[in-house]
């Protein structure tokens, strides 16, 4: 990791001292464990604080749309994958933007940890290999790295840049096609069932909007939610038909765009499963489409374009 931080922070110092961009967007690190912060460098002195590590989970793409002047991103392969999608949709100039790609294994749920170490603090992780050492207060705990990626980390077929200008670190083996095992087990369950968990999970939500605003593709310039005239939905969270309501109209609005990076679920306060909606939704669009989002820069988003044998099963009547 320390290579690739130092390898990130040449890249950058280079970008900058050359003039060739004004701002180099990466991670710093936070003042906590596994919180990598955004970094905004605009000299090659400000890049010195440049870092990367397993806690730098944030999808930088949040911070690239409409922005003026050349600007470089330190990416992942899911956040390549969000620009991608952005750039299809004009929120990015691609001619602007010069990516640091970094082909990524993934990165550490602190929920995962937290659970590990009781609900006690984390101080401190060293990671060697495979294995992370978790130091708390009088506690010390090993586990497997891979035990503690993001379940988004770990179903992710993309983790290396799909584009970029300049690759840091070396490329990962390609990983097989993506099951989609947790929602056909949530398909498999009866109408009855699925309302349930639904009305479960989504009694907990208390509207804050940190899934959307985490989103890189949730870039209205006025949500649904937020209009008074007309209102379309309720404010408050203890109406959970509302808060339902809401989170199937944000999906269906990322449906073909959304690129599955997790950023929703990561931001939420109250450990709601959002991913089993926005997974829905990227297993659909697979399956009726043939489509991923961001996966390249020439295909059409699917649901941009319009062919006479595209299947339209919600038109037969049952």
């Amino acid at each position: 990791m320390q290579k690739l931080a130092d390898q990130i922070k040449d890249a950058a110092k280079k970008l900058l001292a050359e003039q060739k961009v004004d701002l180099v967007i990466g991670f710093a690190e936070g003042s906590l464990p596994l919180r990598g912060t955004p970094l905004f460098a605009r000299t090659p002195e400000e890049a010195d604080k440049l870092t990367w590590n397993l806690g730098c989970e944030n999808n930088l793409a949040n911070y690239l749309r409409k922005r003026e002047g050349k600007v470089a991103v330190v990416a992942k392969g899911c956040d390549v994958r969000s620009i991608v999608a952005l750039i299809k949709e004009n929120q990015i100039n691609r001619d602007n933007l010069y990516i640091i790609g970094v082909p990524c294994s993934g990165m550490i749920d602190r929920k995962k940890v937290n659970a590990i170490l009781g609900g006690k603090e984390l101080l401190e992780i060293e990671v060697n290999g495979d294995t992370a050492t978790l130091k708390g207060n009088n506690c010390s705990e090993t586990a497997k790295v891979a035990d503690l990626l993001h379940n988004s980390c770990k179903d992710c077929r993309y983790g290396n840049p799909v584009i970029y200008d300049e690759l840091v670190g070396e490329l990962l083996p390609e990983k097989e096609t993506d099951d989609f095992a947790e929602i056909k087990k949530f398909e498999s369950k009866t109408t009855a069932q699925r309302r349930a968990f639904m009305n479960s999970e989504f009694s907990k939500c208390i509207r804050c909007y940190a899934c959307r605003n985490a989103c890189p593709v949730c870039y209205c310039e006025e949500c649904f939610v937020d209009c008074n005239q007309p209102e379309w939905i309720g404010k408050s969270a203890l109406n959970t038909e509302d808060n339902i309501l809401f989170q199937v109209v944000r999906v269906f609005h990322s449906a073909g765009r959304c690129t599955d990076c997790g950023a929703c679920e990561r931001a939420c306060p109250m450990g709601i499963n959002l991913r089993l909606l926005t997974r829905k939704l990227v297993k659909d669009v697979k399956e009726l489409y043939n489509a991923e989002a961001g996966v390249n820069m020439d295909d059409k988003a699917a649901l941009a374009t319009f062919t006479a044998d595209d299947p339209e099963p919600f038109l037969v009547k049952e």
